[in-house]
């Protein structure tokens, strides 16, 4: 048995033991035949049961949150010390931590922040009002930001201050007038980064608990803590978080919108005989350190591309510090590659599973991924690393995952713009012909009271509703 000695860990030299050469494979090799996709349901039934608790627990037969419950649920759970401790985050202690950070910190959030903001604009800049004529009048429709927005930021493994740029600032670029931010026990990375992306009240509780307080609002509340602030009931709930939060967001759906209902993370690489094995293997072992359930998948029409990049994964994997290196080769185990014939069985294979995440590593990667058609995110070329969309190239890393790049995309403005359509009529005598079709429609329907609601518009027809009071009289 070797010993692999990992140059990147110099202080604490870590001695892995490797099998002989060939003995087992990183990635499960599957055929072609053998990938479908699964469609599984992201709730978790035991999840869903707890967060429906926790959700009841916290209104107790009130239409918004009780503080006092919200306060005992919260210190249960672990979000806060005591049953006492405030559940909200001033803004100067956001402040405060932005303020703490060195200056090479507080340039990245800065940086990140400016990328973001500017790709959320242009988004916004590309939908606008519309009018057109009508038959004697107009139509059209408006965009409008909704009032109060609610995003979630994860405070789990790891904390992750760009979930909240990627939440808070596409928001307020929608022109959402109040941003609520929810991230429990959250760490001063994370409380810089809600200062910089303008959020207006922080929560400190997570999970089911967190969704709960921004779909329904909670009171605002004076106790030994001191003063709390209430928070608005939101319009919208958008952000990736565990179970619980996956559960609770799909038991608030329709009492407030949600952006998606996020299952476990993916990649997917399309590699050719161009790709550079050690730069695939890095990306692959960055998706499957998200998390034991994430999945890293490489396609490729060329065996020694896929060999080149397995062994490439075994050997940076054990580079990997600790618990990365234990969740990266969790995640491993439901990792894959796939052999096809040609570019055309790939891009076949990878819009049959709609990956989260898609890279193009290949000769003419820009064509290759213009001929992509499901997907939630696309990085073209081997520079188009996916961690730098991760961290604030621009477009959202809040994807679709588990196949519904097939029917939607990532987290955007739109997700808080508000499409509203409307009519009018200016001149009765031109808008006849419309009046005649309605009512003639509205009978092909069977829908008489519509028939005579549109006749009582007509210039030439006397509504069915007068011809019955006539022959009554």
């Amino acid at each position: 048995m070797q010993l692999l000695s990992c140059p990147s860990l110099l202080a604490t030299t870590l001695l892995l033991p490797i099998l002989p050469a060939q003995s087992f494979t990183m990635l499960t090799r599957r055929t072609p035949s053998e990938i479908q996709l699964e469609i599984k349901d992201p709730v978790d039934p035991t999840a869903l049961s707890q967060s429906r608790a926790i959700l009841d627990e916290l209104l107790s037969s009130r239409s918004t949150v009780s503080p006092s419950k919200l306060l005992e649920v919260a210190h249960r759970l672990g979000d806060i010390p005591t049953a006492t401790t405030p559940y909200v985050v001033s803004r100067q202690q956001c402040q405060e931590a932005f303020d703490s950070l060195s200056a090479e910190e507080r340039g990245t959030l800065l940086r990140i922040h400016g990328r973001v903001k500017a790709f959320a604009e242009a988004q916004r800049r590309s939908v606008t009002d519309v009018e057109v004529d009508i038959p004697g009048g107009k139509a059209g429709h408006t965009v409008s930001p909704c009032r109060a927005a609610g995003c979630y930021a994860p405070g789990g493994r790891y904390p992750l201050p760009s979930s909240v740029l990627m939440t808070v600032v596409t928001a307020r670029a929608a022109g959402c007038p109040y941003v609520v931010l929810a991230s429990p026990r959250p760490a001063p990375i994370t409380l810089a980064a809600a200062h910089v992306a303008g959020a207006d009240i922080v929560l400190c509780v997570g999970g089911a608990q967190a969704i709960g307080c921004m779909a329904y609002g909670v009171d605002a509340y004076d106790g030994e803590g001191g003063s709390i602030p209430a928070v608005p009931a939101c319009d919208v709930i958008v952000g990736p978080g565990n179970k619980w939060v996956t559960a609770a967001k799909s038991i608030v759906n329709g009492h407030c919108g949600i952006d998606m209902l996020a299952g476990p993370s993916e990649v997917l690489v399309i590699a050719d005989s161009t790709a550079d094995a050690e730069i695939v293997a890095a990306d692959l072992i960055a998706q499957a350190e998200h998390d034991v359930v994430a999945r890293a998948i490489l396609v490729s029409m060329d065996e020694e591309v896929i060999n080149k990049v397995d062994k490439e994964v075994e050997s940076q994997v054990g580079c990997l510090p600790e618990p990365n290196r234990s969740t990266a080769m969790e995640a491993l185990k439901q990792s894959f590659s796939v052999l096809c014939k040609d570019m055309d069985e790939c891009i076949a294979m990878s819009d049959r599973l709609a990956p989260e995440h898609l890279e193009i590593q290949t000769e003419n990667s820009q064509e290759v991924g213009e001929r992509c058609a499901n997907y939630g995110g696309l990085f073209i070329g081997t520079h188009a690393a996916e961690v730098l969309g991760d961290y604030g190239a621009g477009p959202n890393h809040t994807l679709p995952t588990g196949g519904t790049g097939r029917y939607t995309g990532g987290l955007s403005v739109f997700n808080f713009l508000r499409i509203r359509t409307w009519m009018r009529i200016d001149n009765k005598e031109d808008s006849q012909d419309m009046v005649e079709d309605s009512v003639r429609m509205a009978r092909l329907e069977g829908l008489e009271g519509h028939a005579r609601a549109a006749e009582a518009r007509s210039l030439s027809m006397t509504p069915a509703y007068k011809k019955a009071e006539i022959n009554e009289s």
